[in-house]
């Protein structure tokens, strides 16, 4: 567990640690929101681990999702419109396609996969079983027969996005509702889904009994209780997640408006056991039920005398097997043979899919993996948008305790390892939620990159807020020319960089290049610099620990500008005085911060960090947060012995984009 911090405490942080980026779906290339919204924080923190704890105790990992109805539909209809291509050669030229937009971000995965390809796809397709059988000998999985939409003018089975329809929870707002869940992630069953509308033949389909494997979610709604207070007491797991996963732990209901109840006493006499909860000045009457098959009798008397109800959020069983044939095989059993898995289970599985393929990959041995998932020295950290909040942060919590525990156990939910769940909140398009299915499409992620950098980008993302609110991206490249008025927002974390921090290094470097012979003067670091880089470094270090990326950018902001102040103030008074012991004092203290800079900013912006070391002449050891309030005689020994690498006039280490600079010029 990520433990909470009170307020002297100081992170500790896992000996190993994994880190895992939520899957994008084979049928499209990358929007901004997917590497703006969750792939840059994995990364920072996945760079920030590396130079915390040691580049060898970290594994990234993340891969494209190459199976599920968004993954079918969109092949039916792009071979309606004459592709020639199987479907593993579309869902490989979509895979490679996201691979390079991420390269292009500097997102550094250890290990990039795909479901369905190559030697991750492999190993999927063994984890997979693997994880099956487990769960079926644990006793946490179950044969169900459950009503399935089926196209009767198509003949054939409809399956997750292939039928759109209204979301039936009470109070959700998604646009769209598909089969089993909407697109803000609320789970019910296909028979709840109002209006349904099949996509292969736009009529109304039929429900007919399918037996599929059911992982028996609802069963552990009080360790999922359990775990939830435990992490609310103890952790630093988002408030707001709490919060969502906390509506799904209630007890089966259902909400009849009281327009559509002619008779509520003849109701309560029917009914299974049950709770009424009957406030006057709400519209509905709520009925809470035990378990589920109380509250699908209550439903089935309420079909016959049509009445109209909706059904609350709580758990239900989390359906693993399909009838579909592009998707990874299901372990034959009992009776059940031929079947695949549905793409949510075997997605959230697939990050240790990823990490063993990676490991073997190295030529480690078949059960390394566990000392990276289950050891107590360890933690895996999962980035994810905030719509897949029961899935990761329920469904795989479920899972997961399932894999390591029979269903006739109670572990102590406060100490299982399990994975931390990091969402972020939407990253809006202006100020309308980005979607690549939405009417408002927003811009490919590699679209960007021809009008800013990839740090400048980072920087941006990095600074929305994402962890307590949605927050809109405004390129103002994008807006209209009447509104492109002031400073592009976009632009403004990076120019601390490109202006601030560029110009207080090459000051320095020039400093030493004109009057120290190219040495760094040798002078003990202010007192006062030194206090202020120890505040500095012990917020920096928090906010990470409890990935308040956004605060993180206030934090250089306030050390960057008050370094440079410090220079621009007392060079002007060493130079008014004609003091030069004061100037070399200053360039010593400004040397010795701008390492710390460059070690605060190499997880968000490594290109220009790493050209940094390469001027100081410092090998990799610079990046070691154990000598981060070092002075710079701990890399380098004496500094009258060390030379700097020259740097030439209008030499930048962070750099504007071009488009930038031709802009610049035309001013």
């Amino acid at each position: 567990m990520n433990k909470k911090l009170m307020r002297d405490d100081k992170p500790v942080f896992p000996k190993r640690a994994v880190i895992t980026g939520g899957m994008p779906y084979g049928n499209k290339t990358l929007h901004f929101g997917h590497v703006g919204g969750m792939f840059v924080h994995a990364d920072i923190f996945a760079r920030f681990l590396r130079d915390r704890i040691g580049e060898e105790n970290v594994i990234f990992v993340s891969g494209t999702d190459c199976y599920g109805s968004p993954i079918m539909e969109a092949y039916r209809k792009l071979k309606e419109e004459g592709y020639e291509g199987t479907m593993e050669e579309y869902v490989r030229g979509n895979h490679e396609k996201q691979k390079k937009t991420l390269d292009d971000y500097g997102i550094s995965l250890n290990l990039f996969g795909a479901s369905a390809l190559g030697e991750a796809g492999k190993m999927h397709s063994k984890v997979s079983a693997e994880v099956f059988n487990k769960l079926y000998e644990n006793g946490y999985i179950e044969k169900l027969s459950t009503l399935q939409f089926y196209d009767e003018e198509k003949q054939t089975f409809l399956n997750g996005r292939q039928v759109l329809g209204k979301c039936p929870i009470p109070g959700c707002c998604s646009d769209k509702a598909y089969a089993d869940e909407c697109s803000l992630g609320h789970q019910y069953m296909p028979s709840e889904l109002i209006n349904p509308v099949s996509a292969l033949s736009g009529k109304k389909p039929t429900l007919k009994a399918v037996t599929n494997w059911y992982f028996c979610l609802e069963d552990l709604i009080d360790l999922m209780k359990e775990r939830n207070d435990a992490l609310r007491r103890g952790s630093n797991t988002r408030r707001y997640a709490l919060d969502a996963i906390d509506e799904f732990l209630k007890k089966p209901s259902i909400y009849i408006p009281r327009k559509n109840m002619e008779d509520q006493a003849e109701l309560e006499r029917l009914f299974p056991k049950h709770e009424l909860i009957d406030e006057e000045k709400k519209s509905f009457v709520q009925f809470i039920f035990d378990n589920l098959d109380d509250r699908d009798a209550a439903k089935k008397i309420l079909e016959e005398k049509n009445v109209h109800y909706t059904s609350g959020k709580t758990l239900v069983p989390f359906r693993l097997s399909g009838n579909v044939d592009w998707g990874v095989k299901v372990p034959d059993k009992e009776d059940q043979k031929d079947l695949t898995f549905w793409v949510w289970p075997e997605s959230l599985w697939a990050p240790i899919s990823f990490t063993r393929a990676y490991l073997e990959s190295k030529g480690l041995p078949e059960d390394e993996w566990k000392k990276w998932w289950d050891d107590d020295d360890a933690q895996v950290y999962q980035f994810i948008g905030e719509d897949n909040i029961y899935f990761y942060a329920i469904a795989e919590m479920g899972m997961f305790t399932g894999l390591k525990y029979k269903k006739s156990e109670h572990p102590d939910m406060a100490e299982i390892n399990l994975p931390h769940i990091i969402p972020n909140r939407h990253v809006l398009f202006m100020d309308t939620k980005a979607s690549s299915s939405s009417e408002i499409k927003p811009p490919m992620a590699d679209e960007l990159l021809n009008y800013y950098t990839a740090e400048q980008l980072r920087m941006h993302f990095m600074s929305l807020g994402l962890s307590s609110k949605s927050v809109g991206f405004k390129p103002q490249v994008y807006m209209p020319k009447e509104e492109q008025q002031g400073i592009d927002m976009v632009l403004k974390e990076g120019n601390l960089l490109t202006n601030v921090f560029n110009r207080l290094i090459r000051s320095c470097f020039y400093a030493v290049q004109n009057n120290y012979g190219g040495k760094i003067p040798e002078n003990e670091i202010t007192p006062s610099i030194i206090e202020l880089s120890k505040k500095t470094v012990a917020e920096y270090e928090r906010h990470m620990y409890n990935h308040d990326f956004h605060r993180i950018s206030y934090t250089l902001d306030d050390y960057i500008r008050e370094v440079n102040k410090h220079w621009v103030n007392n060079v002007k008074k060493a130079d008014n005085n004609n003091d030069p012991e004061l100037r070399k004092q200053i360039v010593a203290d400004c040397f010795y911060a701008c390492k710390i800079i460059a070690i605060l900013v190499h997880p968000i912006a490594p290109n220009g960090c790493e050209m940094f070391r390469e001027y100081m002449n410092i090998d990799k050891s610079l990046w070691n947060w154990d000598k981060i309030l070092e002075p710079l005689t701990a890399y380098v020994g004496e500094l009258s012995k060390h030379e700097l690498k020259e740097l030439l006039p209008r030499v930048d280490f962070f750099k504007k984009h071009e488009v930038q600079l031709a802009e610049m010029e035309q001013e």
